[in-house]
């Protein structure tokens, strides 16, 4: 049967929707607290694991709800997708759990962890080169030439409301904890997974203020918001959180998230390390550095929490080796 159209902007129903689709395929990951970091804080700092996620990161949300909606007469011409590697893996797990190929378009320095866990969902992939070549024309020009689905990587109405689906559970978590939530802090890249937190999070806990957070040399969703327009990073700009390097918001995400967010905060790439080892130490969990700019902005006393419970979204663990070493050793 024909899916239903696409909603042309995402609402709270849709994450709901999301949610029932999901339910049975997507892991509830915990969110979990140390009463040692609590105390060093001065408030309550609770850690939504999404590391412990399907494919190691959030991703895997959006793209099963996106992909389970593909009419099956569609499905054998496959799908496209771009990312630097946590959107791919997601792409290409959920299409195999459909039987569909996928074909990702990966910058060629994207992490090693990243690269082998996506042919490890069985995609093919093409690499390119992210200073000379824009990827979202080649996933383009792939996806109509061999007539596949595009499954765009944060601005897609079915992809933000997946991505929902993280506040959803949030929300019910700390209810479940009976911790009334002063603050969310969600990582940002394009802005997909906080928008639709932001979704999730003004229908189940509306007096909660969100924060976007970002690398310090990729802010231009806090910029865009300070400004009311999507503004564009700079170019040359460069960090270690290869998972957060769009050059500007979405534009579906920006929309809804001028009008739900607080504001956004960024952190420098030494704060994100220093949160990485404080992930394995006080949690024992493994967070990439784009998964860890949230708790980074805790740690460092960019966000302060002091006399506050905060919520903080892990939101990946897909990290190679040698940089998670060289962050548990405090190396920049």
């Amino acid at each position: 049967m024909p899916c239903s159209p696409a909603p042309d902007r995402p609402t709270f129903a849709d994450v709901k929707d999301a949610a029932r689709r999901l339910r049975g395929h997507a892991v509830r990951t915990p969110l979990v607290e140390s009463a040692r970091l609590n105390e060093q804080l001065g408030g309550r700092l609770l850690v939504k694991a999404e590391m412990l996620q399907r494919t190691g990161a959030f991703k895997f949300r959006g793209a099963y709800n996106r992909i389970s909606r593909i009419d099956e007469t569609a499905r054998p011409r496959g799908v496209v997708a771009y990312s630097s590697g946590n959107h791919s893996q997601g792409v290409a797990a959920a299409a195999a759990l459909f039987g569909i190929p996928a074909l990702i378009v990966m910058p060629e320095d994207a992490p090693a962890a990243k690269i082998a866990g996506t042919r490890a969902y069985g995609a093919e992939i093409v690499f390119y080169d992210r200073a000379r070549e824009s990827r979202e024309e080649l996933a383009e020009g792939l996806a109509a030439e061999r007539g596949a689905t595009l499954v765009r990587p944060y601005d897609d109405p079915y992809v933000i409301a997946g991505q929902g689906t993280v506040g959803l559970e949030l929300a019910a978590q700390a209810r479940e904890m009976d911790a009334p939530l002063d603050a969310v802090l969600v990582p940002c890249g394009g802005g997909g997974l906080i928008a639709g937190c932001a979704l999730a999070l003004a229908e189940e806990s509306p007096d909660t203020a969100i924060y976007a957070v970002e690398p310090a040399a990729f802010d231009d969703t806090a910029r865009s918001l300070a400004a009311g327009k999507r503004l564009r990073v700079a170019a040359g700009a460069r960090s270690f959180c290869d998972a957060l390097q769009p050059p500007t918001p979405g534009e579906l995400t920006f929309a809804i998230n001028i009008r739900l967010l607080a504001g956004g905060l960024a952190v420098g790439d030494d704060v994100v390390a220093r949160a990485m080892a404080a992930a394995f130490t006080h949690f024992k969990l493994v967070a990439e550095p784009g998964g860890a700019v949230a708790l980074a902005a805790c740690l460092s006393g960019t966000f302060d929490c002091r006399g506050k419970t905060v919520a903080v979204v892990c939101s990946g663990g897909n990290v190679d080796a040698d940089v998670f070493r060289a962050a548990l050793a405090g190396v920049e």
